[in-house]
């Protein structure tokens, strides 16, 4: 019995594949979604001040792999590197070798440097204070796709064990449950944002939380309409007679059958917390000054207008992030659809 519904579930993953991969626009967002999530996955290797390789008095270095055991706390800077300008130590190095953008994002060069436009030294041109923006769009992936990333994994938690005991239960748990995500969708999350921000500290992380504390409810919508319709089927009731608890029957045999709506409203809400993320950092609520985001420096355009370059890209990678997790959704939409028929 398990090989045979290890065979129809393999069935059922080829004809989803299958299906995904006839829509072009699909495939197509998927691949935009990975190239986003090695550039932040290697965004230290591709943007940084600190070379892969430095020769310098008859020793070697690598210096980004130490930034990265430093960060463990499992080594500590050699001396020669300790609070070191890697620029300067460059000039005097028997051999160094430097990422293709040398630069960090926060790293500032006000001599000279201010507002370059887009060339062989600033790829993406620079800011006010001398940042490069090509750095700062590399790096500032990585904030993004964590932020959606985080603010989903928070939703799905959530929004998925309500659901799951709104939609088991019924009844009085599941009055009670509705009731409660009702009241939740009267929260507007903006102005608690603005709220938060006015009485705590800047802080990344608690916009994190926030938009995933107040962003669950459609999960769980999705999740209590599956639930309340698999939890009278004939394998459900058999799982029951067999004496499966609770718990067990709602993850081992309901749950994987009420994934598929949930997998597409996580893929929009990576799409909206980038998006919502992007536009706090352009309004300046809630975002630490230092850290460097697609919208902060978005947001930097406003008072600089002749310098286009500071709207141009990191809007450009706003409007293709949000799009490809959206049709990213769609493409998961369609071939996750019971109704189309296998061909």
């Amino acid at each position: 019995m398990s090989e045979a519904r290890s065979a129809a579930s393999e069935r059922y993953g080829a004809r989803v594949w299958r299906e995904f991969k006839r829509n072009r626009r699909a495939i197509w967002s998927l691949r935009v979604v990975v190239l986003l999530a090695v550039i932040a996955l290697g965004a230290d290797f591709i943007a940084n001040d600190k070379p892969y390789y430095i020769a310098l008095e008859d020793e070697a270095y690598a210096p980004i792999f130490i930034d990265y055991g430093v960060r463990l706390g499992l080594r500590k800077w050699p001396e020669p590197l300790l609070n070191a300008d890697f620029y300067r130590l460059a000039e005097r190095a028997e051999s160094v070798y430097w990422p293709p953008i040398p630069y960090s994002p926060t790293r500032v060069e006000i001599r000279g440097e201010t507002f370059a436009s887009p060339s062989a030294g600033h790829w993406l041109g620079s800011d006010r204070l001398g940042r490069d923006i090509a750095a700062g769009m590399i790096h500032g992936t990585r904030i993004s796709l964590s932020i959606g990333l985080i603010v989903v994994a928070i939703q799905a938690v959530i929004g998925i064990v309500l659901g799951s005991l709104a939609g088991y239960y019924g009844g009085w748990t599941d009055i009670a449950i509705s009731r409660f995500i009702e009241m939740m969708l009267g929260i507007p999350t903006f102005f608690l944002l603005i709220t938060v921000a006015a009485v705590f500290p800047p802080s990344i992380y608690l916009i994190m939380v926030i938009l995933g504390l107040t962003g669950w409810m459609g999960i769980a919508r999705y999740v209590r309409s599956e639930f309340l319709r698999v939890r009278t089927q004939d394998f459900v009731e058999s799982a029951r007679s067999l004496g499966g608890s609770d718990l067990r029957v709602m993850v081992r045999h309901i749950l994987p059958n009420a994934l598929a709506p949930v997998l597409v409203s996580m893929s929009f809400g990576v799409a909206t917390a980038i998006l919502a993320e992007s536009g706090l950092s352009f309004l300046g609520i809630g975002v630490p000054a230092h850290l460097v985001t697609w919208g902060s420096i978005l947001s930097a355009a406003r008072a600089n207008t002749f310098a286009w370059w500071l709207a141009v890209f990191p809007g450009a990678a706003i409007f293709v992030t949000v799009t490809a997790y959206n049709l990213l959704g769609d493409g998961l939409r369609d071939a996750l659809d019971p109704k189309v028929a296998p061909r």
